[in-house]
């Protein structure tokens, strides 16, 4: 969570107190963090892209060995290359080491990406089912726990957000 993030609800609790409704009011919170983790659609999300992440470490680890070989080879015969040939072999493996870096920025963007993009559907169905439990259950106020400094435990719905969102939603995201 971001320092304005938290110093705004921090600001917006603040405020809620100061106008005297507090003995009113019923505040709780999720961990979004452990929600995410533990709904079966997060879970199932996670090895997705865990697997895409190892297959594309796989190649990595190939194209680095590869980088490996070949500027062991420019070693072992460089001295025997003439300048022309060993300045060559050297753009080469220059290029080649450019080729992977790259490589390497896009994967770890694309991972990104996607991960970005699935924690965000899942979010987005979250968010109605808090909204539903805080209605439900009578609350004025549902934070993020990132946003909170303190709080009960009593007032922490997370176990009902990934209750009811497993209730609702199977492991590929698809209503129930």
């Amino acid at each position: 969570m971001t320092f304005q993030f938290r110093m705004t609800a921090i600001l917006g609790l603040a405020l809620l107190f100061s106008a005297g409704a507090s003995a009113q009011e019923k505040i709780g919170y999720v961990d979004l963090q452990r929600a995410l983790n533990d709904v079966s659609e997060g879970a199932s999300a996670k090895k997705k892209l865990k697997k895409d992440f190892d297959g594309k470490q796989r190649s990595l680890n190939k194209d680095q060995e590869e980088l490996k070989t070949m500027k062991e080879n420019l070693e072992a015969q460089g001295m025997m290359m003439n300048e022309a040939t060993k300045a060559k072999k050297m753009e080469e493996l220059q290029r080649r080491l450019m080729e992977v870096q790259q490589k390497y920025m896009q994967m770890q963007q694309e991972l990104s990406q996607k991960e970005s993009e699935l924690m965000a559907k899942i979010m987005k169905k979250m968010g109605v089912i808090v909204e539903q439990i805080g209605k439900s259950q009578g609350f004025t106020m549902i934070l993020d726990r990132g946003a909170v400094l303190f709080a009960q435990s009593s007032g922490d719905i997370t176990a009902d957000v990934v209750a009811k969102y497993n209730a609702a939603y199977d492991a590929n995201g698809n209503a129930k």
